[in-house]
């Protein structure tokens, strides 16, 4: 239970436990903790897996991000089935993922959700493997339980040349309609990944604020509830609380876990208010 007294769980976390006033941190494995959480809880479910490519992410030799494909698939099949449950009607769950595995899971998510979005977010690495094209997006799916019942369309800045800083674009007659910005695409070409130290909380990899900040605009509700099993260094959960949205999440990773909480406690009580709200 939250110090505000909010329980979305049907059994005790398993795993140390770190509660806000927004919700809580765990300690914990990805699909201990789903199994935890009651069905029809979740506005948001938010899924970065760890992507078995034998990353390091912790100190924890026993966690490994190595597993056979088969069992890798096993896994997350088990967790897609499981935050699907956990969904409201009208909840939306959120995949981010390489390609490769990305197609593969659609399909598994297809058994339990209807499809809105294939989202390609432009990361670029800067070199190419072996025979194949040179690698420059990540998927980033988007799935709902149902018609969403939260749907908001962001507007994003025209587009400056970075040199004269004018409009890359010429609107003609329709320049009217874009005063305030342009729509939001299902290709996000503007994202920067957290590559320096003095932005990173830790030496593995960190999703970008912005990814988590649309994914919020997007599906979110002030007081919804926002699930990250896969939470990292807890950009999901920081921008929930900037949101006044609620949060559970949690990692395998004990520092990670600490990680998250020392950057909740930091930055709490500074609510976003103007820029891009959800209703």
């Amino acid at each position: 239970m939250t110090k505000s007294g909010k329980q979305w769980w049907t059994r005790p976390y398993e795993g140390k436990v770190f509660r806000h006033n927004a919700g809580e941190i765990i300690c914990s494995d990805a699909l201990t903790l789903l199994r935890s959480l009651r069905n029809e809880c979740a506005d948001i479910v938010f899924l970065d897996p760890p992507f078995n490519l034998g990353k390091k992410y912790g100190k924890d030799i026993c966690i490994t991000d190595r597993k056979s494909e088969s069992e890798y698939l096993e896994y997350m099949t088990n967790i897609i089935s499981r935050s699907s449950e956990i969904l409201l009607q009208g909840g939306a769950l959120y995949l981010y993922h390489m390609p490769k595995w990305a197609i593969r899971l659609a399909s598994e998510i297809e058994k339990h959700l209807h499809f809105r979005h294939w989202i390609a977010i432009s990361m670029k690495c800067g070199f190419a493997r072996g025979k194949r094209l040179y690698p420059a997006h990540y998927a980033l799916l988007y799935y709902t339980k149902g018609e969403p019942a939260a749907f908001n369309r962001p507007k994003i800045p025209l587009p400056l040349c970075r040199n004269c800083q004018k409009e890359l674009k010429d609107y003609g007659g329709y320049r009217k309609y874009v005063e305030n910005g342009v729509n939001l695409s299902d290709v996000w070409d503007d994202i920067s990944p957290v590559r320096h130290n003095r932005n990173k909380h830790r030496s593995s990899n960190e999703l970008p604020e912005k990814i988590l900040e649309r994914i919020i605009q997007i599906s979110g509700r002030p007081n919804g509830l926002i699930v990250d099993p896969f939470a990292g260094t807890g950009t999901s959960l920081f921008m929930a609380s900037k949101y006044k949205m609620q949060f559970v999440g949690c990692d395998a990773d004990i520092d990670s876990v600490k990680i998250m909480n020392q950057r909740l406690l930091a930055g709490r009580d500074k609510p976003i208010q103007q820029r891009g709200s959800i209703r």
